[in-house]
């Protein structure tokens, strides 16, 4: 019950994310390129229960298909996290002495930069902010957490005695590390993933509001957020609904790591 709950929550937003069209048509016209000017602002009304946005498009319809964008970040940070933090953490932990002590140097750099302050530098010079984009300026700043994570576990493995015993029968480094090391040392680093694509997702939309992120024409959660934030004074549905969408989603993969933690970890139980 623990893992059904937030799995089947994830499992709607992944839904929504990736067939935004199902969902959008449910109420208003479905499409959230079509605008009136003449609704510019308006609240919820009977088949729009969104309201309106600044430019007359329907609400409901740009915060579904937001989920597209904001969701495909963070699944491409996390993923991109992860292969990093699969190679850099085993190759340190197996090889020790100087490789060990290059690559923990490279991310006691990174930890030590301003993460906020050097994403805002970088989206700032580039010229090009698309989804790609941002996912490559977070997978910069955040692969140094999995990978410490990822070292730890395979420091553990190293030295059991199945790894001294695969090498003395001869297999090679390559070898060791993918079938002996790495399959047996993954499991904390995949109880922290999903956890880390809601973070990945709050990352983006609060570059995205502090107009450094995503821009229009994209649609996204953060992009709707910067919009609405000279109007919400008057007009609070511009951005509650986005809020309330996002808040939704980031908990819902909080939970799904959460849950995928205790399950995996048998002190927590």
């Amino acid at each position: 019950m623990r893992l059904a709950l937030p799995s089947a929550l994830v499992g709607l937003i992944l839904l929504v994310a990736a067939f935004p069209g199902l969902f959008a048509g449910l109420f208003g016209n479905g499409d959230p390129r079509v605008c009136d000017l003449r609704l510019g602002k308006q609240g919820p009304t009977a088949g729009h229960p969104f309201g309106f946005d600044i430019q007359g498009c329907d609400l409901y319809a740009n915060v579904v298909y937001g989920a597209r964008s904001s969701v495909l970040i963070g699944l491409m940070v996390t993923l991109g996290c992860v292969l990093i933090a699969m190679v850099l953490g085993v190759v340190s932990a197996y090889y020790k002495g100087w490789v060990d002590m290059l690559i923990g140097r490279l991310m006691d750099v990174i930890f030590g930069f301003p993460a906020l302050v050097g994403m805002i530098v970088i989206l700032t010079t580039v010229q090009r902010r698309d989804a790609l984009t941002v996912s490559g300026v977070l997978i910069l700043f955040t692969w140094p957490g999995a990978t410490r994570l990822m070292r730890a576990s395979a420091l553990s493995c190293v030295d059991l005695d199945y790894v001294r015993a695969a090498v003395a029968l001869g297999a090679g480094p390559v070898r060791v590390m993918t079938r002996h090391v790495l399959p047996n040392s993954l499991a904390p680093l995949l109880a922290v993933t999903s956890l880390n694509v809601g973070v990945v997702i709050t990352a983006e939309s609060a570059l995205t509001f502090l107009g450094v992120g995503l821009k229009t024409p994209a649609i996204s959660w953060g992009v709707q957020l910067n919009v609405a934030q000279d109007s919400f004074l008057n007009h609070p549905h511009l951005l509650l609904f986005p809020s309330l969408f996002l808040s939704v989603t980031v908990l819902g993969f909080v939970l799904l790591g959460d849950a995928v933690r205790h399950r995996l970890d048998p002190k927590s139980r």
